[in-house]
This record gives structure tokens, C-alpha cells and sequence, in this order.
């Protein structure tokens, strides 16, 4: 089969260790084989990058797995310093035929980039990962800030307190004192009243 790259490393990204495995195709078509096992704090990434950059490594792929691709994509620099960085789908690599239980997933990626099966995904710059990550988050916050809300009206319905009748906000400042005064030992109805007055829409 044709080799596509010379100077390929392929690697197996975990929660505390970065397997690499570097291919170096000779020019009499041997391959050179080597296997060096990396932590995941950046001191140990950078010196992964330093390794394969003092062994003219060109390319490097990895298996897009969520949360652990950026452990190896911040240290390795997305492409800079003469690192071409293939992010390949884990599904992919699975449907690609071989003997991948006999070997070292490593290895198997790094034969695959070598001999160009593996099919980049797309990876967004640095400043869009960010923005993507955060408004995951901002989703996550509002999902979250409606189902406490749906929560308090339902217990709201449970004690037979009709506040969404006499209030049109019942989140509104008014809603929040008629709703705390409510859940007090001590009631005031006049002032409970005339909370509800406000939240009513004027007539003509």
C-alpha cells in the first residue's frame, strides 16, 4: 500500500496518559517503530510536541474524543510549529478493516494516517471552541432556569395557590412578593392584594 507520509504519530488519548506512536518510513521502505507514553499536564504535552518537532514529525492524528481532544490539541498548537493535526471520527476509525484488536490503538492510528485512510473532521480556531463552549454553557443555564421555574408552579397548583391567575409575571417583583408572603407563616392579604393590582393589566 502507498505511504501518503513519511513522519506520522498517531495518538491515544486517555484521562491521565497520551499514548504516541511515531512512524518513520525509511527511504528503503522500512519502518521505524516508536512507542513513548506522555502525561496529560501541559509540561508533559509540550515535551511530546518537542519530541515529535526534534523527530520531523509532519503529521499528527488523534480520535475526536469530546472532552480529550483538547488536552492535545491546546499543547500541540492546532497545526502551528510545522505539526499538521488530524482529528479523525471515532466511528470511522472503527469501520476501517484491520486487526485493531492486536494491535495498540497507537499504532493502528498512525498506520492509518500513514498510508491516508483517516478523513480530517473539522476543527473550529481556538476563539470559536471557546464561543461554542460558552454558549453550550448559557443553554445549559437558561434549560436549567426554566425547569425550576415549571417546578415552583407546579408546587405552586399542588398547595391550590392560583398566583399565575392574579399575577402576569409570576417571576415579576410583584410575583416573587406574593409567592414569598404566601409561603410565610404570617400573611398580609391587604398587601398581597394590592401586589396582585399591580401585576394586572390596565383596562381602557
Amino acid at each position: 500500500m502507498q505511504t501518503l507520509v513519511e513522519r506520522g504519530c498517531g495518538l491515544d488519548v486517555h484521562q491521565a496518559t497520551v499514548v504516541a506512536c511515531l512512524l518513520i518510513v525509511r527511504k528503503d521502505g522500512k519502518v521505524q517503530k516508536q512507542m513513548r507514553t506522555f502525561g496529560t499536564i501541559t509540561r508533559e504535552l509540550l515535551s511530546l510536541r518537542e519530541w515529535l518537532l526534534s523527530e520531523g514529525c509532519t503529521h499528527v492524528a488523534m480520535e475526536s474524543t469530546g472532552v480529550y481532544l483538547e488536552t492535545g490539541l491546546r499543547p500541540l498548537g492546532g497545526g502551528a510549529g510545522g505539526l499538521e493535526i488530524v482529528v479523525a471520527n471515532a466511528q470511522h476509525v472503527k469501520k476501517v478493516p484491520g486487526r485493531k484488536t492486536d494491535v495498540k490503538d497507537a499504532e493502528w492510528i498512525a498506520d492509518l494516517l500513514c498510508h491516508g485512510l483517516l478523513r480530517s473532521s473539522f476543527v473550529p480556531p481556538k476563539p470559536i471552541r471557546e464561543l461554542r463552549d460558552l454558549t453550550r454553557y448559557r443553554r445549559k443555564l437558561v434549560e436549567s432556569q426554566s425547569a425550576e421555574r415549571h417546578r415552583l408552579l407546579k408546587l405552586l397548583e399542588t398547595a391550590n395557590i392560583k398566583l399565575a391567575s392574579v399575577a402576569t409575571d409570576v417571576f415579576g417583583v410583584s410575583g416573587r412578593l406574593i409567592a414569598r408572603s404566601s409561603g410565610g407563616r404570617q400573611s398580609d392579604p391587604a398587601r398581597n392584594g394590592r401586589a396582585g393590582q399591580r401585576t394586572s393589566a390596565p383596562e381602557d
